[in-house]
């Protein structure tokens, strides 16, 4: 369904007047049973779309508690094709959208079009590439274009207004706003022009605003979807669901839906 599935969860939000909650999780971190399993449990609970990580020995954007389980997968020996065999064995399974977040290398050397052809196969239904510039997007839009595939952009707070705009007309699924200048990781909190930052982004795209990097805790899944479409919550999820700590992702989970568009 790719693109479509993503679109039709962000209209059902919008009917209910809820935000989105996207959860992201380390492929292999754990093994790729425990993948299958943390998905149906995430899909239980209620995530809108999850963020699937793929994990890659230079992780640019992530910080430490990312990186780390990128290291145990890896070290586990999670391959691509493992990752995606995995997927489609759960996929049947589960409702909400899959968003593959890679690097570009990992696509390149897996092979462009055999890539997302496994992403077909897999039910996968949109790719965040962190290290793909806009200018160069063509490396890949064309052929996940073709597949139906969404190529979710992501844009930061020293992103020119201009520059989000037209990102964003290249770009389908939903846009991903970072709510920091630097890596993934849990932050205390955040300052005002975050939210300034947001509201801007918000008026001047048509593509639904989820806000992710450094949102930990309900409060501020609240604060900061107060003002977008949802948020990603990643450093957070990773710990918990390593800790076993299932109640709180469900508190996590839990408080986007308590609010209002």
């Amino acid at each position: 369904m790719g693109v479509q599935r993503i679109q039709a969860v962000f209209g059902a939000l919008k009917q209910q007047n809820e935000k989105a909650f996207v959860p992201y999780i380390m492929a292999g971190d754990g093994g790729l049973d425990k993948l299958k399993e943390d998905i149906l449990f995430l899909d239980g609970a209620g995530a809108s779309i999850l963020e699937i990580g793929i994990p890659f020995s230079d992780p640019v954007a992530d910080g430490p508690t990312i990186q780390k389980a990128g290291k145990r997968a890896l070290d586990g020996g999670t391959t691509i094709a493992g990752i995606f065999e995995a997927l489609k064995e759960v996929r049947p399974q589960v409702s909400m959208p899959f968003v593959l977040m890679t690097y570009l290398n990992p696509i390149l050397a897996f092979g462009r079009e055999r890539f997302v052809e496994h992403c077909v196969e897999a039910g996968v239904d949109g790719i965040i590439v962190p290290d793909l510039p806009n200018e160069e997007i063509g490396i890949i839009s064309d052929v996940l274009a073709a597949a139906g595939i969404a190529l979710i952009p992501l844009v930061t707070l020293t992103s020119p207004l201009e520059r989000i705009q037209r990102i964003a007309a290249e770009s389908s699924g939903f846009m991903y706003a970072v709510t920091v200048t630097g890596v993934t990781g849990a932050r205390q909190e955040f300052q005002e022009h975050v939210f300034t930052y947001l509201k801007e982004v918000k008026e001047a795209v048509d593509l639904p605003v989820l806000a992710g990097f450094g949102i930990s805790t309900p409060e501020q899944v609240k604060e900061v979807g107060a003002v977008c479409d949802g948020v990603v919550v990643g450093s957070r999820i990773v710990d918990l669901l390593a800790e076993g700590k299932y109640d709180e992702i469900a508190e996590l989970i839990g408080s986007s839906k308590t609010q209002t568009v």
